[in-house]
């Protein structure tokens, strides 16, 4: 039988992070069908990769690193940014073109999971958290690569190509695409 720890890391990796790409990548489906590139445009596209990159950071760091007071503090601040961009994001967006019930409802996935997977991260590294707290730093402001990263000997090489088709590419592509139509708006005047 499992143990209560590879339990919760299980959900954290065969769940929670395959369920951000997905819905990421539905999220995308919606820019693209409310032609983004003509409403709201390159702003807010690369709004969405900048969210895109302050959750990749942590999620990396913590595949691949040990999780001590340094990678709690990044995965925290990255919380707290991509939240206030998510907050802009709609703030810029909602005025410019029209977001859609289906896109509210994989914003509110989209808000969530990464609420849950520091939640589960912080339970799971609950030495940490009172180090943390207690400002006992000592030794764990340094990234320390662990031998094996979680998950099966090839989970992460198989979570980031994943993520390339669900998430990378696609936004991406939203990136180029609202890029050559504000070069067009601006040659037009």
């Amino acid at each position: 039988m499992p143990s209560t720890d590879q339990l919760l890391l299980n959900l954290i990796l065969y769940a929670l992070l395959p369920l951000w790409g997905i819905t990421g990548f539905i999220d995308w489906c919606c820019h693209r069908a409310t032609s983004i590139e003509r409403t709201s445009g390159l702003r807010e596209s690369l709004i969405h990769s900048l969210m895109g990159i302050q959750l990749g950071i942590p999620i990396l760091m913590c595949l691949l690193f040990r999780v001590n007071v340094l990678v709690l503090l990044v995965c925290i601040a990255a919380f707290v940014l991509h939240e206030l961009a998510a907050h802009h994001d709609v703030a810029y967006a909602a005025p410019r073109r029209h977001i859609s019930i289906w896109e509210m409802h994989v914003h509110n996935y989209m808000a969530t999971i990464p609420l849950y997977l520091l939640m589960l991260i912080a339970v799971l590294n609950w030495d940490v958290v009172l180090k943390l707290a207690s400002f006992d730093w000592a030794g764990g402001l340094r990234l320390e690569r662990i031998d094996a990263p979680h998950g099966s000997p090839g989970y992460l090489r198989g979570y980031l190509a994943f993520m390339a088709v669900l998430c990378v590419f696609p936004y991406l592509e939203e990136n180029i695409r609202c890029w050559r139509m504000w070069r067009r708006q601006r040659a037009a005047g």
